[in-house]
């Protein structure tokens, strides 16, 4: 599996220098850099934006600030991508890079639960990154579709991709009673499976990713 995931990496548009200095840095600093969406994924992400062409994106999950940043690099200039947070420690490294980036000017970091922020940021949006609190991605997406009495946060045509959708493989397997992560990893699936208003489907890149439409 090294030599075919070397080929893939070999075989893909280099990673921008900015990036490769970004995924040292969290590997150096954080705790658990495998957070991290890394090149591989980070270029999907880039290339996704370029074909959609949305003019609002929402990342519900910074960490440092990799996705966002592939993600702004695919997006028209006045194009704007609103990400948020809940761990105001990670602000700092995350708004650096940010800083430092061509497209930094397209990106507003907002710290706080994302179930808070996002209905606070007005209007709707084309294409929405799920990658925060596993616990509550089933509660990310009745917000986004607009259940429970709130506005929906995105509209037909709109695309939501959820990131760490297989959970280490753990969505196949006998789940402990205390397990809440991959509990409600299992209900989002579910969700969207049974929901007749979007199609989705679930692509095995790392760690699983949920490419969910919007009808």
């Amino acid at each position: 599996m090294e030599a075919l995931e070397r080929y893939i990496h070999d075989h893909t548009s280099p990673e921008a220098e900015l990036l490769r200095e970004l995924d040292r840095q969290t590997h150096l600093r954080m705790v658990q850099p495998r957070m991290i969406s890394g090149h591989i994924q980070g270029k999907l992400l880039e290339l996704l934006v370029r074909m959609m062409r949305p003019r609002r994106i929402l990342e519900i999950g910074t960490f440092t600030g990799y996705s966002a940043l592939c993600m702004a690099a695919g997006l028209e200039e006045g194009g704007t991508l609103d990400t948020i947070e809940v761990d105001d420690e990670l602000e700092e490294l995350a708004c650096s890079f940010f800083r430092r980036s061509e497209h930094g000017g397209k990106i507003r970091h907002h710290v706080g639960s994302a179930l808070d922020v996002a209905p606070r940021l007005g209007g709707s949006f084309d294409l929405v990154f799920i990658d925060g609190d596993k616990r509550e991605y089933p509660d990310y997406y009745r917000m986004l579709m607009g259940d429970g009495g709130g506005r929906p946060l995105v509209h037909g045509g709109s695309v939501l991709i959820a990131d760490n959708i297989l959970w280490y493989g753990k969505v196949v397997a006998p789940v402990a009673h205390g397990d809440k992560h991959t509990q409600r990893i299992l209900e989002f699936n579910r969700m969207v499976r049974e929901d007749d208003r979007v199609e989705s489907v679930i692509v095995p890149i790392r760690d699983g990713l949920n490419l969910i439409r919007v009808k």
